[in-house]
């Protein structure tokens, strides 16, 4: 694994927004040489700079941005902020996954952010929840449907654990998707949905097999809402997933 993991930055938002230069420093001490942003267009050039500085790289954002703000000024930001990833991460009603028609309304979208996001040399990803994943359409998984229904530029960030809470065989669907994805995130807990989340290995997701399912992507640890300590959490996570890269 030659990618360095990285965190999803969501996981420390309250931190963040109390001290964002500390709390990166924190992760880069705690070894991660990634993050994922959530919001690019939060003070770009000081996001870098402090980034650089802590020689963390920056694996993909999130850009909800793109759904709502014009798309022109949301693409430089991400371009300050150094990533050609730009994910959308939903913001999608839910009903649009439970139908073709929907899945075709939604992969037009796509479609249409990615042909945006080429001039700029960047790529547009989607990022599931478990509403892309718990309906079946035409037997399948919805999330899967839409794949199909993608332009070839356009990937998938799958989020291993709300796919397992949707009802997916996590390392299964990932080797039928895997052309399309270029990155996880790594989350582990009790497997049901508004449970809060604990470090990766420490709950019930067969993180092993889940890797080995999707050895090139980049592996993002985020917990949405951690039990403990988050900090701890975040180092028992890299811990835990740098022992597996060492197995």
């Amino acid at each position: 694994m030659t990618r360095p993991i990285s965190v999803q930055l969501y996981t420390v938002r309250d931190e963040l927004a109390a001290d964002r230069d500390s709390v990166l420093r924190r992760i880069a001490e705690i070894g991660y040489r990634a993050v994922e942003p959530y919001d690019p267009t939060a003070d770009p050039e000081g996001f870098r700079r402090v980034a650089d500085d802590l020689g963390l790289t920056v694996s993909s954002t999130h850009a909800y941005a793109l759904l709502s703000q014009e798309p022109a000024k949301v693409f430089d930001a991400i371009a300050t902020v150094g990533t050609d990833k730009v994910i959308i991460p939903g913001g999608i009603a839910e009903e649009e996954f439970t139908t073709r028609d929907g899945l075709a309304r939604t992969a037009d979208l796509l479609n249409t952010l990615g042909e945006q996001a080429a001039a700029y040399g960047m790529r547009i990803g989607y990022h599931n929840h478990w509403w892309e994943i718990e309906p079946r359409v035409d037997g399948r998984h919805a999330i899967e449907v839409l794949a199909d229904l993608l332009a070839p530029q356009v990937f998938l960030e799958i989020d291993t654990y709300w796919a397992a809470v949707g009802g997916a065989d996590v390392p299964a669907l990932l080797g039928r998707l895997s052309e399309r994805i270029d990155a996880l995130h790594v989350k582990d807990g009790p497997g049901v949905k508004g449970e809060p989340h604990v470090a990766v290995g420490a709950g019930v997701m067969p993180v092993p097999a889940i890797l080995a399912a999707a050895p090139g992507a980049w592996r993002i640890v985020e917990l949405d809402e951690c039990a403990t300590d988050i900090f701890a959490a975040l180092a028992d996570s890299h811990a835990y997933l740098t022992s597996l890269e060492g197995s």
